[in-house]
């Protein structure tokens, strides 16, 4: 499972990602997390709005930090 926090660098984008660690933790599931910073990656995804989380591919959310609990559920249907 491959999951991009997309977004400029800042607290926001930082905070889902740390989220999202925390919910992959809590599920026992491995996945490589990878932040993207370049602005063109990010508007090729369709996202408008940062920070922005990306599962497989599949863009799940923008424009909000979701809590560790949104992504975990968001993880149980990427599965």
């Amino acid at each position: 499972m491959i999951i991009k926090v997309l977004g400029s660098g800042c607290r926001k984008c930082i905070e889902l990602a740390d989220n999202t660690r925390k919910a992959l933790d809590a599920r026992g599931q491995q996945a490589d997390i990878v932040k993207v910073t370049d602005f063109a990656e990010i508007a090729a995804h369709g996202v408008m709005s940062t920070p922005a989380l990306v599962i497989d591919g599949k863009l799940v959310s923008a424009g909000k930090v979701l809590s560790q609990q949104e992504i975990a559920g968001l993880l149980g249907k990427a599965d």
